[in-house]
């Protein structure tokens, strides 16, 4: 994942999501060449899978590969939460018997 490039006041708004405590603050940046990386301390691999999923479900991006996903679902209007490929991979109504 490539750092997002901030400025001066970008830095001191990410500073004061901090000291309020904002999930949101977390990430990687770049500021005059620094890298800054923002993450919570010792947290389980479910917690970060389960950031991943909630980031790319929001994008509207596939939650196994990443890739934009184009489908609606025509019950509920909503994204599909995984591309073409990985729903034919994974439904199982599709799956040979």
């Amino acid at each position: 994942m490539e750092p997002k490039k901030i400025n001066a006041k970008a830095l001191e708004k990410l500073l004061e999501s901090l000291k309020k405590g904002e999930e949101s603050a977390s990430g990687i940046y770049l500021y005059k060449g620094l890298r800054i990386q923002i993450s919570k301390y010792k947290s389980t691999s479910t917690e970060r899978y389960m950031k991943l999923y909630r980031k790319r479900r929001e994008a509207g991006l596939c939650i196994r590969c990443g890739e934009k996903v184009k489908d609606k679902n025509p019950r509920t209007g909503k994204l599909y939460r995984l591309c073409n490929h990985h729903r034919e991979t994974t439904d199982k109504k599709n799956r040979p018997k």
